[in-house]
């Protein structure tokens, strides 16, 4: 009897064994050629853990990783690497179309031409890698048809979190879960220049050029600071967690740039620490999906995450509550996921060569439906500058309770010589969007207000 149970086990068994070997056979003696177009920072650190960490690999998986071709316009830059037995052409064409390579990474970012590239490759049939998060969170859709029409895999864990696992962990650690909220500090740039003006009190312009001259940002830093970075890797992680498309473009963002070391000191005042953060919630009315500075209370996980470092706090129906966290660029760790990426498809070619490959990317089945923007409610940091008049208080609290917000918590400093003008800073209980919109729409009009209102939100719960 047992002997019956077993047979059919032991025949699926044998039937892979045999599938293995023979796909082995075809993959030449099972090694994996690879390409790579674009030999920048993060094409550099892939080319030096696919030279320098192949008996590592090899002895992990049981393939050989062969770095085939690289495609680069500069090689007049010196990189420290040993590219002996390396092709190395400046003709992309000599990459993309050589029937050898298996698996082509790109890494040169942007728009175009990397689409086109990555286009090419998947109707070639080979399999891609990428950590270009802006292409995949706007086009990655017509990427992942290409993919599944040719039956090869399009995989980009390195396009959110840099070296943080957060993609694999979401499609395959947390799969049995409804992933119901998910909060994160996705961008080093942001996170480094808070920190500095948190930990050692400095003004937005001199944390920015601080972070510019140890490389966490760029000369030009708008993606960084705007909040887009982030806001792109908010819609891959959130594609993917509620398995639909996130358009980029529905997405609230808002930065950093007008934040104050005085914002900074006063949250610090209230136990609040101030992070970009990335928010995804799931509701039954659809999902609530944001980009914004928040006041994060000091008691929570994320508010200890400081300089360039990032961290993805996960909350499932299943699993409860749990955080990712580490380097979320840079050469080393960005190469780690992307390597990472190579071995998961490695292992399909040895296993399902020849057959139809299961999509790993984002559904293309239905759209997100996301709540509208004014509909969420938060609980609501403001600063006002306003004139030493009397009745001030008054006024401004007035306008707020005419639209159901009410007051929690108040500081109001000495008056600053230099304009006769007072900063006032409430906490408020929780209102919506819309309310809070109104509310300053009219307190704007207040002769004694000066300048605009500084809104930011306060995220004191997990997701």
């Amino acid at each position: 009897m047992s002997h019956r149970t077993d047979l059919p086990k032991y025949r699926k068994a044998h039937k892979r064994q045999c599938r293995t070997e023979s796909v082995g056979h075809r993959m030449k003696d099972r090694i994996v050629n690879i390409g790579i177009i674009g030999l920048g920072t993060v094409g550099t650190g892939v080319a030096r853990v696919l030279l320098e960490q192949q008996r590592l690999l090899t002895a992990r998986t049981n393939l050989t990783f062969r770095l085939k071709t690289i495609s680069e316009l500069n090689w007049d830059r010196e990189r420290g690497l040993d590219l002996t037995g390396v092709r190395c052409t400046s003709d992309v064409n000599e990459l993309l179309e050589d029937p050898e390579i298996n698996i082509v990474v790109e890494t040169i970012g942007g728009y175009e031409p990397a689409f086109t590239f990555i286009s090419r490759a998947l109707k070639n049939r080979k399999h891609v890698v990428t950590a270009n998060k802006a292409l995949i969170a706007t086009r990655g859709a017509e990427l992942f048809r290409v993919a599944q029409e040719n039956h090869v895999d399009l995989l980009f864990e390195a396009s959110v979190g840099g070296g943080i696992p957060i993609i694999k962990g979401l499609r395959e650690g947390l799969i049995a879960n409804h992933i119901e909220g998910i909060v994160g500090i996705l961008n080093g740039t942001c996170n480094y220049i808070l920190t500095k003006m948190h930990l050692e009190g400095l003004d937005f312009a001199d944390a920015l050029a601080q972070a510019q001259a140890k490389g966490f940002a760029e000369a030009n830093p708008t993606l960084d600071v705007s909040g887009m970075d982030t806001c792109h890797k908010l819609a891959i992680l959130g594609s993917i967690a509620s398995n639909s498309l996130v358009p980029v473009e529905n997405i609230y963002v808002e930065g950093i740039t007008g934040i104050t070391s005085e914002d900074i000191a006063f949250a610090k005042s209230f136990g609040f620490t101030v992070k970009l953060l990335a928010i995804y919630r799931a509701r039954k009315e659809g999902l609530d999906l944001r980009v914004h500075p928040a006041l994060v209370r000091n008691d929570h996980m994320l508010a200890s995450v400081n300089n360039e470092l990032n961290a993805i706090f996960v909350q499932g129906d299943f699993v409860g509550n749990t955080m990712f966290y580490g380097p979320g660029a840079g050469e080393r760790p960005t190469a780690s996921s992307i390597v990472g990426d190579i071995v998961d498809l490695s292992r399909d070619l040895l296993l399902q060569e020849g057959e139809k490959f299961c999509n790993r990317g984002i559904s293309l089945s239905e759209a997100a439906t996301l709540i509208p923007t004014e509909e969420v409610k938060n609980r609501f940091y403001l600063r006002f500058l306003t004139k030493d008049e009397t009745g001030v208080l008054s006024m401004l609290s007035g306008a707020l309770a005419e639209h159901g917000i009410s007051i929690s918590s108040m500081v109001q400093m000495e008056t600053q010589e230099k304009n006769n003008c007072i900063p006032i800073v409430l906490l408020t209980h929780e209102a919506s969007e819309k309310a809070m919109s109104e509310a300053l729409r009219k307190i704007a009009t207040f002769d004694f207000v000066v300048g605009e209102c500084l809104r930011m939100r306060i995220f004191d719960t997990n997701p």
